[in-house]
């Protein structure tokens, strides 16, 4: 009988969208969930943007763009980088993808060979491990707790690093803790994988404008190790454009060259609209980022203080993101109505059956004690989802 390959059959569903739909099933029932299991904000794409998608359409960009995308584009992204980084990028170390998530596996595909190990802290985003499975690498996974707040120390890093040692993923601020890096920090890390030359440093910066603690810091910013930095980033969450799926990677030109050559064989170059629309995005006015990174700063004071009320729940200030990690183990082994809580996993799904509030289970995130609030939505829903979630959990005995 004919069955799917080996490579998909052991790859893992993506909880996040699992969840995101679950609680979509439940609303086409006509009961009232409040989802807070997506990454996404809650904001429309701004219209400076959308003016130029649609005169892009006007002006006849509706044939094939490049591989690596529009020079246009990619000289806006070089800008971007000088101005707002202070990182010398050229355009030709610039290639846009569908999406950032695409330019995070173009990395994995063009760097990691079978049995090479990628170092990924934890709690991480669901996609990375998943990704170095499809280019049958192996996930080295060091794991962090609320108390450090989920940082990686540099002695962690070097007692990780081993001769299989390929890659490290970072994300900062963090998918799906809100952790943010501080300059010292990167440093010590940068400082540790500067004694490593052969490894290549993958750094998802996608959420580099919702930042609550002043400049975004990036690890190419260091000399000893900038020429093997490979920055990901994307105009999903800075411009509330995630269904335009428009991102890119700044690296290495062989980098680079390796990613153009994969693209070019499984998707070629990204939508011409959302190029144009996302050339737009950098080139244009950026009050409409600050302003919703002003509206997510107040969403995630709101969501700290109603979640600190709720009893069993470890509670830290996420930095970045938008998203709110609560250590909540003190909730398993109790049981309402006929149903234990063996599991962040069941806690979630408890929290949706009974409390109609989507959220995701941690051990998607490799970290099994904690559950992942998005808190990218209206005061309104932050506020009555935290009264749901208090008194749903307040059942459990």
């Amino acid at each position: 009988m004919a069955q799917v390959s080996a490579r998909i059959a052991n790859l893992a569903i993506s909880e996040t969208l699992a969840m995101s739909q679950k609680s979509n099933e439940l609303k086409a029932q006509g009961i009232n969930v409040i989802n807070l299991s997506v990454g996404e904000p809650d904001f429309f794409t701004p219209d400076h943007i959308k003016e130029a998608a649609k005169k892009a359409i006007d002006d006849n960009f509706s044939f094939y763009s490049p591989v690596p995308g529009y020079m246009s584009l990619r000289q806006a992204i070089s800008r971007k980088l000088e101005t707002e980084n202070g990182l010398s990028f050229k355009p030709e170390q610039i290639i846009c993808s569908g999406g950032a998530k695409q330019a995070v596996c173009n990395a994995v595909l063009s760097v990691v060979d079978p049995g090479d190990q990628v170092i990924i802290p934890a709690p991480c985003w669901v996609s990375y491990i998943e990704m170095v499975k499809l280019a049958e690498g192996e996930s080295y996974v060091i794991h962090t707790n609320i108390e450090q707040d989920f940082k990686i120390t540099p002695e962690e890093l070097e007692a990780a690093i081993n001769p299989k040692t390929k890659a490290i993923i970072l994300c900062a601020p963090s998918n799906p803790t809100g952790s943010v890096y501080s300059r010292e920090e990167l440093k010590a890390l940068a400082d540790v994988l500067a004694k490593y030359p052969n490894i290549i440093i993958i750094s998802d910066e996608i959420y580099e404008h919702i930042n609550y603690v002043g400049k975004h810091e990036s690890i190419a910013q260091f000399e000893n190790v900038k020429e093997r930095v490979v920055i990901v980033n994307g105009v999903s969450k800075a411009y509330a454009m995630t269904g335009w799926r428009l991102g890119w990677m700044a690296a290495p030109q062989w980098v680079v060259a390796a990613c153009n050559k994969l693209q070019g064989q499984y998707t070629s170059g990204a939508s011409s609209i959302s190029q144009k629309a996302a050339e737009a995005a950098y080139n244009g006015d950026q009050r409409c980022v600050e302003e919703m990174r002003q509206a997510f700063m107040r969403r995630r004071d709101l969501i700290v203080k109603l979640a600190s009320d709720i009893e069993g729940f470890k509670v830290n200030k996420p930095e970045g993101a938008f998203y709110l990690f609560p250590e909540c183990s003190y909730y398993f082994g109790k049981s309402y109505d006929g149903r234990t809580i063996n599991s962040s996993a069941d806690l979630a799904m408890f929290l949706l059956e009974v409390g109609h509030v989507a959220c995701v289970g941690g051990l998607a995130f490799e970290a099994p004690n904690y559950i992942r609030f998005s808190y990218a939505t209206s005061d309104e829903n932050i506020v009555e989802a935290m009264r749901r979630v208090k008194e749903s959990l307040a059942k459990l005995k």
